[in-house]
């Protein structure tokens, strides 16, 4: 299983046209309507934004993650954004975000949310995929990234022979 296990070609935007947080969220929770991912774009977008402003997602790494647990969402998904310019993030506006991941998680989930979430993490600390990620033509080179990042579903199998003794 991989990071490109929760996303699709038609969730990414290679090119953002909003330039700050909210046009951002609001342009990737459309096109995760669009692919059937939340049933309801408004109170989505609106969950998203009012999280992302109780605490802002962005990362050093030039990334942020804002998301929204929605009843209606059946499984966890994301969309990804990326922008040309430095887009404005939170109250701080410290780092600059170019890439966005909005991650729609159902109400009930907590597993397979927090699988993907570790992916990303391992994912903002591999600067040659960063990298990347922001060098690639289109949609389909930014799926191949995202396929490289395999995500732990389980221990190694060293660690579970050591439990099991």
């Amino acid at each position: 299983m991989t990071l490109a296990d929760f996303t699709s070609p038609g969730l990414i935007i290679p090119r953002l046209r909003g330039k700050e947080a909210a046009s951002a969220i609001k342009e990737l929770s459309q096109v995760l309507q669009m692919e059937n991912r939340v049933p309801d774009v408004l109170p989505f977008y609106q969950a998203a934004l009012n999280r992302e402003f109780m605490a802002s997602t962005d990362m050093e790494a030039g990334m942020a993650f804002p998301h929204a647990r929605v009843a209606g969402v059946k499984q966890v998904a994301f969309a990804l954004g990326r922008s040309e310019a430095r887009l404005r993030w939170g109250l701080r506006a410290v780092t600059a975000v170019r890439l966005v991941f909005l991650i729609a998680v159902p109400a009930t989930d907590s597993t397979q949310y927090l699988l993907l979430v570790s992916g990303l993490a391992r994912l903002s600390k591999e600067n040659g995929l960063v990298e990347k990620l922001h060098t690639a033509q289109d949609t389909f080179q930014m799926m191949e990234v995202l396929r490289q990042v395999e995500l732990r579903t389980s221990a190694p199998p060293d660690a579970k022979r050591r439990a099991a003794r």
